[in-house]
């Protein structure tokens, strides 16, 4: 099977969607598949790329991924002449891959990780009227009718239907959590806890961007309480200094001096994903305080790392969670903090832990491929 995925961001851009594509892709070559793929162009990165046996074509796009839906279309339809099925997500390479996708009459199906119709403002730092022309722009993508609409959980299904996605065109097929990287035994957090002074502190770590939709700044407002309860309680906050939330970041900044908390926080940079494990390893609990969330890797991560997780009792992160863990009202920071405390005293809620492998999602895939080349 010849397979085109039309993606606006792909490796080495990194983040949670292009890990659950670069893991499909190759997991797809690894079974004989023929795998290409067209994504913008990142500066410093060649033209084309032969990836662990992915084919990756990448369009320049003026430094901006929003060109990308209007440069991408000429390669997309130059490469869907050569194959079965083309394979998109939301945002702005679903439109050039459903175009291409009927004007060649070849099947396309979309991944869709979250659905913000009406949640734009609340979950951003945009505007109100940018907020509206985003909801605009996204329902117009779920309504292109694509043959078949995947979401990554069952959260973001019943989000789907409630805008009016037809019923019949929608499916499930969990996101892939790679658990020989995510295995509690080949990692140490000592050595993290002696880099950063740690010692005997209760550490509680935060991971990912600093946007609205996180919940970083309830979280930080629960510190006070937090320290309170537990005097030798430090934050571990790895967040992302990426420029699209320099706002946010300097927002956090500004709320923690205002707090006079500086001495219980620790924001550090980014970490490389070969890392990260063992700054979650290093970590008493891991800290979730998401508004909405599509699947929720940094949950399913922790979790993968038998750490107690405190998470927000919102969107997919319920059907995520387990082992050991809490959840609590989101945006509710005296939640957050007694949460904690109750971490803290080894009271939690234990579970047998879900899990979420890497090849059920690829063969999940195959499965509907497979499904939409017969009809």
């Amino acid at each position: 099977m010849k397979i085109l995925f039309v993606l606006e961001n792909y490796i080495p851009h990194i983040g949670g969607v292009e890990v659950v594509f670069k893991n499909l892709a190759e997991g797809l070559v690894s079974l004989g598949h023929d795998v290409f793929i067209v994504t913008h162009r990142l500066k410093g990165t060649k033209k084309f790329d032969m990836i662990n046996g992915v084919k990756v074509y990448r369009v320049d796009c003026f430094q901006s991924r929003y060109w990308f839906t209007f440069l991408s279309i000429l390669h997309v339809l130059k490469l869907a002449r050569k194959v079965d099925i083309i394979h998109t997500t939301t945002f702005n390479g679903a439109p050039p891959a459903w175009f291409v996708s009927k004007l060649i009459r070849k099947p396309c199906l979309i991944t869709v990780h979250e659905v913000w119709v009406g949640k734009w403002h609340k979950l951003t730092d945009m505007s109100w009227l940018n907020g509206k022309i985003h909801d605009v722009l996204e329902r117009f993508i779920f309504f292109l009718n694509f043959d078949r609409y995947i979401c990554v959980s069952k959260s973001t299904k019943k989000q789907l239907l409630n805008i009016g996605v037809k019923k019949r065109k929608v499916g499930v097929v969990y996101n892939g959590v790679d658990y020989e990287h995510w295995n509690p035994g080949k990692f140490d957090g000592k050595k993290i806890r002696e880099k950063l002074g740690l010692g005997k502190n209760f550490v509680y770590l935060f991971y990912g961007r600093p946007g609205i939709s996180k919940g970083l700044e309830y979280l930080i407002k629960a510190i006070p309480e937090i320290s309170k309860k537990i005097p030798s309680a430090k934050l571990l906050a790895i967040v992302s200094k990426d420029k699209s939330y320099e706002k946010r970041y300097r927002y956090i900044l500004d709320l923690i001096k205002k707090l006079k908390i500086e001495d219980k926080v620790i924001m550090h940079n980014p970490v490389s994903y070969k890392d990260l494990p063992s700054y979650i390893k290093a970590a008493d609990c891991v800290v979730v305080p998401s508004l909405a969330e599509g699947f929720g890797f940094a949950a399913a991560e922790a979790c993968a790392m038998d750490v107690p997780v405190v998470a927000s009792n919102t969107t997919s992160l319920p059907e995520v969670i387990s082992k050991k863990y809490l959840l609590i009202e989101p945006k509710n920071s005296k939640a957050i903090a007694e949460a904690i405390f109750s971490v803290y005293k080894k009271d939690y809620k234990k579970s047998k832990k879900k899990l979420f492998y890497i090849g059920d999602n690829i063969n999940n895939y195959v499965e509907i491929y497979n499904k939409l080349l017969v009809k």
